[in-house]
């Protein structure tokens, strides 16, 4: 492999790992190129569909106060590219998994309350944030009242992510975020073309047919925690979600 280190191995290694590492290696070379490919195309898709409408989302304002924001005013001057995740709040009906223990989230009936998948991935990209909105636009979008939402961010301790509620329209359901009145955790991508906005990308993996004994994997490459696991030998697991709080149990963890 062009610009391979000759001799790069680490203490006590056996020349079986050597070599298994060497092949593991090049798969790796071949993923980081395929990742790329796949980013090349994706920025190279032809122009997506005209959003039908201004949708109007309720929001906050600099001062803090709960007010109507149209999806044009998602965008700050000077990005054009705008992303929406849709928070799956509420929760699938069929997510069994426990709610909030503590604040005025835990008080919904459970049906009403947060996803813990969507909510891990929340808390992650909280921290990306003042980043990310250096160059693009990333909002979150649920279905609950903004209030509810709100509260449940100001308890998760969110500090960066930009929040509206979709309950006054139909965006979840026009683009993917929801079927048969289920939220799913759909991100769609949004581009300003001039006066207009189109829609440039969607999470639609999250509807392929997943391989045996996986998820969707639909936002994978930006969801660090799957990420981190997929580099230990315990790998994944077949028998660990995320949860909204985790019971440390002595000589377990």
């Amino acid at each position: 492999m062009t610009g391979m280190p000759s001799s790069l191995s680490f203490p006590g290694e056996s020349t079986e790992y050597r070599a298994a590492r060497n092949r593991l290696l090049d798969q790796e070379v071949e993923l980081r190129r395929s990742m790329e490919a796949v980013a090349a195309a994706r920025r190279a898709l032809p122009p997506g569909g005209i959003v039908p409408e201004d949708y109007v989302f309720r929001g906050i304002d600099a001062d803090g106060v709960e007010t109507d924001v149209r999806l044009s005013e998602l965008f700050a001057p000077g990005k054009d590219s705008l992303l929406i995740y849709n928070f799956m709040f509420p929760r699938h009906a069929g997510d069994l998994r426990p709610g909030p223990t503590v604040g005025e989230t835990a008080r919904l009936p459970l049906s009403e309350g947060p996803c813990p998948s969507c909510t891990a991935l929340l808390d992650q990209l909280d921290g990306a944030m003042e980043h990310v909105t250096e160059h693009v636009n990333f909002v979150v979008a649920a279905k609950a009242p903004l209030s509810r939402v709100l509260t449940f961010a100001r308890e998760r301790g969110w500090h960066r992510l930009p929040i509206v509620s979709s309950a006054a329209n139909t965006y979840a359901r026009d683009y993917n975020g929801e079927t048969d009145g289920m939220q799913q955790p759909m991100l769609n991508v949004f581009h300003r073309d001039g006066d207009l906005i189109r829609h440039f990308w969607g999470s639609e993996l999250l509807y392929a047919p997943a391989e045996p004994g996986q998820d969707p994997r639909h936002l994978g490459t930006i969801e660090p925690v799957w990420t981190i696991f997929d580099l230990t030998p315990e790998g994944r697991g077949t028998d660990w979600d995320e949860q909204l709080s985790y019971e440390r149990r002595s000589g377990t963890e």
